[in-house]
């Protein structure tokens, strides 16, 4: 579904990604994880262009991310995208959220969008929530509209860019519950994020990566328990003591 082949990226002279090469199958889920700055949101937002890269290549179900001649907003609808902070219209309801990129982009009838919203918003638990502007929702239900969001699209893939961080303690496990939900329905799904127990519990393979590289690329029981690069084995000292 998805093939990153020694992708580099720089922002001026600086160098952020080297070399990436990863795969992510059809109805696989990869988390990718490491320290902060070790650019996996950056290898996230290469994959459906919203970051250009200078090297190699990014295929999506067989369309080159970074061919100019393929139309990005057209490979942006299928490819679901939830960020770390929501990115809602804030001065739109909740169900028109779900449904201005379906009417615009996709070209579906408004009572079809609006019917496709209301049954995404009830899977998400939300659906009595329709007509509320975002600001008067908590942070966990914002993300939570916000994958419904980009499930309105129909999309072959998901791309979460560490979508818990900006939330509370409390609300982390009613959007980690609705993606280990997509995972079990078997949706392809690239996550960076800290949770290591959600990788541990929905993950296939885990990509560990520091400094722009990756540095591991293993099976999610191999990386918890045998860590090969002594980095890998410092991170997860630190992060699964907590």
């Amino acid at each position: 579904m998805i093939t990153i082949s020694h992708v580099d990226k720089h922002y001026g002279s600086f160098q952020v990604l080297t070399d990436c090469t990863t795969h992510v199958d059809p109805g696989e889920v990869v988390v990718v994880c490491g320290p902060s700055g070790s650019g996996k949101s950056t290898l996230i937002k290469c994959v459906n262009g919203l970051e250009p890269f200078q090297k190699g290549e990014i295929r999506v179900n067989g369309t080159s991310v970074g061919d100019p001649a393929t139309n990005l907003p057209r490979l942006r609808a299928h490819v679901g995208m939830v960020f770390q902070n929501f990115e809602l219209f804030p001065h739109m309801t909740i169900i028109d959220n779900l449904t201005i990129a379906q009417v615009k982009v996709l070209g579906r009838d408004k009572a079809e969008a609006e019917q496709r919203a209301a049954d995404l918003l009830y899977r998400v638990g939300l659906r009595i929530h329709a007509m509320k502007y975002p600001g008067q929702m908590s942070g966990g239900q914002q993300q939570r509209v916000a994958i419904a969001r980009a499930l309105a699209m129909d999309p072959i893939c998901m791309l979460f860019d560490e979508p818990t961080s900006a939330l509370d303690p409390e609300m982390i496990n009613e959007v980690l519950d609705v993606m280990t939900e997509l995972a079990q329905e078997g949706m392809t799904m690239i996550c960076v994020t800290h949770e290591m127990g959600f990788a541990r519990r929905v993950a296939h393979r885990v990509v560990f990566m520091d400094h722009g590289r990756i540095v591991e690329d293993e099976r999610k029981d191999d990386f918890f328990d045998r860590p090969r690069s002594e980095r890998a084995q410092q991170f997860l000292a630190k992060i699964l003591q907590h």
